[in-house]
């Protein structure tokens, strides 16, 4: 299933940049932006909006992410005017614009369908207070993997890259923890929430426990572990 996303924001560059962020971690997620007025003011346009919509109706859903009250309003308005099958594919979100946006475009890039990415932006507002009330590990340069149980498996180990587990690396961390039948889990958090990962702000050198349940569970483990070594391609 495609889910395109639809950033609508008072500020045309408000809604180009956050489109340009998602981008950045999700290249093959069609993302539109529709900020600004029609004579390039502050506020909402009505055209924008229903171009943006009509431009991502070839998706199999159109997720929209808002800024404030009357961008809603305006998107609401914009919907009325679609044909029934348009408007029937199209879902207003209520999570925060730019964390929302990533949250939504990381899902529908690793294939989840609309329910899944509207739960992922709606995680977005839960994210930094997850990732808070868990503990980062300290540093340490062995990788120690093994199952801890027949159906779950466990790992440390070090990030290398000079990034961290942040923005880009995080992405692909996310992206293949997903592609296992697996709860997978990172310092306590869910490796599968972007905005989880990138809220434990885990630099070069820090130590991350894995840990997995699940089917694929060690597949999972042994999988982030090799990216982590590899440093993730940088």
């Amino acid at each position: 299933m495609s889910v395109g996303v639809l950033v609508v924001s008072h500020s045309a560059a408000v809604a180009q940049g956050t489109v340009d962020i998602a981008r950045q971690m999700a290249g093959d997620v069609h993302l539109v932006a529709a900020g600004g007025t029609d004579d390039g003011g502050i506020g909402t346009s009505f055209a924008a909006i229903t171009a943006g919509i009509e431009e991502l109706a070839g998706a199999d859903a159109v997720v929209v992410l808002c800024d404030l009250g009357s961008a809603y309003l305006t998107t609401d308005t914009a919907l009325d005017f679609l044909d029934d099958d348009l408007r029937s594919r199209v879902h207003v979100s209520d999570a925060p614009l730019v964390e929302g946006t990533v949250a939504a475009a990381v899902a529908a890039q690793t294939g989840g369908d609309v329910t899944a990415v509207l739960a992922a932006a709606a995680s977005a507002s839960g994210a930094v207070a997850d990732a808070t009330a868990s503990q980062p590990g300290g540093a340490a340069s062995a990788v120690d993997a093994g199952p801890a149980d027949e159906s779950g498996a466990s790992a440390t180990a070090e990030l290398v890259n000079a990034s961290g587990l942040h923005a880009r690396p995080a992405a692909e961390f996310v992206k293949t923890a997903a592609r296992f039948d697996a709860a997978v889990r990172v310092d306590g958090v869910d490796a599968k929430s972007l905005l989880g990962i990138m809220a434990l702000a885990l630099p070069k050198g820090a130590t991350v426990t894995i840990e997995a349940t699940g089917p694929d569970a060690q597949d999972a483990v042994d999988a982030l572990v090799e990216l982590i070594r590899s440093g993730f391609g940088e």
